[in-house]
C-alpha cells in the first residue's frame, strides 16, 4: 500500500521523503526547488508524475523568476535517472528562453559514482547553469 503525505498548492509541492522515494521540496514562490535522499521507487510514474505536473505548472508560468534547484540524492535508480532527466529538461527549455535556472548537484566526498553521473547529466545542459558542491559524507549541509 503506497501512503504518503503530500501537500500541493501553487505555491509548493511538498512530499516527505521514504526510504524508497526521494524527498520533494518545491517552494515556487521563491523558486527554490530541492530533492533529497534516494530514489528507487517502485512505482517511478506514480511518485514521479505530481512532481512533473507541478514543475510544469510553474514553469508555464510566464512571469517567473529564477530558479535554482539543488539535487542532494545520495542514491537512484536507472528508472529514477530518466525521470531527472526529465526534469533537467523541463529546466533546460525554460533556461533556452532566457529564465535563469541554476542546478546544484550536491555529492558526497569520495562518492565518484554520483560525481560521474552529476557530469553526464550536466553535458546535456547548455542554458542551465550546473553547479557540482561536495557535502561530508553522512550527512547533507
Amino acid at each position: 500500500m503506497n501512503v504518503r503525505a503530500e501537500q500541493h498548492d501553487m505555491d509548493c509541492l511538498t512530499i516527505p521523503a521514504t526510504g524508497r522515494t526521494p524527498g520533494v521540496s518545491f517552494d515556487f514562490g521563491s523558486g527554490h526547488l530541492r530533492m533529497t535522499g534516494e530514489s528507487y521507487p517502485d512505482d517511478v510514474a506514480s511518485f514521479f508524475g505530481p512532481v512533473f505536473e507541478a514543475l510544469r505548472c510553474f514553469l508555464n508560468n510566464p512571469e517567473g523568476g529564477p530558479i535554482r534547484f539543488d539535487m542532494e540524492l545520495l542514491y537512484f535508480n536507472s528508472s529514477s535517472a530518466k525521470a531527472l532527466m526529465n526534469i533537467f529538461q523541463m529546466l533546460e527549455t525554460v533556461a533556452r528562453g532566457g529564465r535563469s535556472v541554476t542546478l546544484t548537484w550536491c555529492v558526497e566526498e569520495n562518492d565518484d559514482s554520483m560525481r560521474e553521473l552529476g557530469e553526464d547529466f550536466a553535458e546535456d545542459l547548455r542554458h542551465v547553469v550546473f553547479e557540482m558542491r561536495e557535502m561530508p559524507a553522512g550527512g547533507s549541509q
